[in-house]
């Protein structure tokens, strides 16, 4: 690890200039220069002033940041389409489960289902992005068109169809993963 690369960064962002740097923590100008360009090494003492300027401590200094991959494609996407059903659910994030979130993107062909989910902790919302659909929630039966958008909480069976003559796609929230 290069720590003055790291110094700087956290100097920068919070623009802040070597200057001020040198003004909160007592140290030259100089000094902190030699440090961000690592051709000097701070005591932990020092160290420690200059990270309690920058708004940090050793432990998150140090913490090594998790590359979680934040955008994803549509070749990261996993489709299982059920034709017999006339239902295709398209997981927009790989390896969901191990979020609090499960997006999906679930098209109803006309006259189709989903399978009921059993009633479970947590919460579901969707949006319709075309079609209609009636959303099942217990003995409920609630008529969405494109542009609406449900949430409940999932204590009661729950799942959608379509009564309409075109498909229905839906974008569809669980959560926890449940799909």
């Amino acid at each position: 690890m290069q720590i003055g690369a790291k110094i700087r960064s956290l100097r920068l962002m919070h623009d802040m200039t070597l200057e001020d740097l040198a003004d909160r923590t007592e140290l030259s100008k100089g000094y902190l220069s030699q440090l961000e360009r690592d051709l000097a090494s701070p005591s932990i003492a020092t160290l420690m002033d200059i990270l309690g300027a920058l708004g940090t401590d050793l432990r998150e200094f140090f913490s090594s940041p998790v590359n979680e991959k934040v955008v994803f494609t549509p070749e990261d996407t996993f489709e299982k389409n059920d034709e017999e059903a006339g239902v295709l659910k398209r997981f927009l994030i790989p390896n969901a489960q191990k979020n609090l979130m499960e997006p999906l993107m679930i098209t109803l062909q006309p006259g189709s289902f989903t399978p009921v989910q059993d009633p479970h902790q947590g919460e579901e919302f969707g949006y319709v992005l075309s079609g209609t659909i009636y959303l099942h929630e217990g003995l409920k039966r609630h008529r969405l068109k494109k542009g609406d958008s449900f949430y409940f909480r999932a204590a009661v069976a729950h799942g959608i169809s379509n009564p309409g003559k075109h498909p229905a796609v839906i974008l569809w929230v669980a959560d926890p993963p449940s799909f």
